[in-house]
């Protein structure tokens, strides 16, 4: 799909622009398909930002906003995409996806395509939606996030072994860390106890399809004001296969080893340190967990209603 941007947008309207790119990241034409594309639109002289690593990113966040930057572009992944928003949590900026990363799952739950064009599109002339983000031990996410199996497997997949498997990476460290030990898991939702016991995985989501196009979270939506949050009891390759299974098919709740529900402030406590990630970045291991939801904490540039594009969660 090849879209064609209307000549005459005003930039007074738009606002002060910045792109802020990741440059080991590919999307189209490259960086240069970007810049010839935002002069054809009028914007010929935004805010300049590249990155070799997502962490140098939200430095440039703020450097951007204090510009004046109204309408931010990221070329990113996932994970860059959560140390902006980290940044851009509570301001009046607005974000502009374009989808360069492993998995793009936030561009994927808005109906976002990685078509450079369309996504320049939208960040000139869709509409503008505020949602929600999670917050776990201090930083905002996206997304989602997870403890334990998860932590592992998100971990295991490096930058190189994602340079050379794409999202296939996932599921060949997911498939090495099948085996996880479980361990004692206490979690409490809105301050009373939800669950006790052993769990090989604990997730948080803000969307309710994850990687691979799992639909981990049935009706989780992005501007309800709640975070999911699940735990997985599941331990070896038959009992994986069997949850996963389920989850593939939309039916995460009717498994044996899945329990789900949401709220808007959890506490998890683990008997021994876990790793956990945060939208595809791994962090270190902990033995507690704190999230909550951070409503309407981000505006994003998403697809009119009307568009083909797929229905955001």
């Amino acid at each position: 799909m090849s879209t064609v941007l209307n000549p005459n947008v005003d930039p007074a309207q738009v606002g002060t622009v910045a792109v802020i790119a990741h440059r080991n990241k590919s999307l189209g034409g490259g960086l240069d398909e970007l810049r010839a594309r935002l002069a054809g639109a009028g914007i010929d002289a935004p805010l300049w930002y590249e990155v070799p690593k997502s962490s140098k990113a939200p430095k440039k966040v703020r450097k951007a906003l204090k510009k004046g930057a109204d309408l931010i572009f990221l070329w990113s992944g996932d994970g860059m995409v959560q140390r902006c928003a980290d940044v851009l949590a509570g301001t009046k900026a607005a974000v502009a996806l374009l989808p360069a990363g492993t998995a793009n799952l936030f561009a994927r739950n808005l109906g976002i395509p990685d078509d450079l064009a369309e996504a320049v599109r939208i960040g000139l002339h869709g509409r503008r939606r505020t949602v929600d983000l999670g917050r776990l031990n201090g930083e905002h996410f996206a997304v989602m996030a997870g403890a334990g199996f998860d932590g592992d497997m998100i971990r295991g997949a490096d930058r190189q072994l994602k340079g050379r498997l794409g999202r296939a990476a996932y599921m060949w460290t997911g498939l090495r860390h099948i085996r996880s030990d479980l361990a004692r898991t206490r979690i409490a939702v809105d301050g009373a106890e939800w669950y006790d016991g052993e769990a090989s995985c604990v997730l948080f989501g803000n969307v309710g399809t994850i990687t691979g196009g799992i639909p981990a979270f049935e009706g989780a939506r992005l501007d309800d004001g709640l975070l999911d949050v699940g735990v997985t009891t599941a331990s070896g390759a038959i009992e994986w296969a069997r949850t996963l299974g389920r989850m593939a098919r939309g039916d995460a709740d009717k498994s044996p080893y899945v329990r789900t529900t949401r709220g808007r402030k959890i506490t998890v406590k683990f008997a021994k340190p876990l790793m956990y990630e945060l939208d595809g970045g791994a962090r270190r291991a902990v033995t507690r967990l704190k999230a909550r939801v951070a409503p309407g904490a981000l505006t994003v540039c998403v697809p009119e209603p009307s568009s083909t594009a797929p229905a955001a969660a």
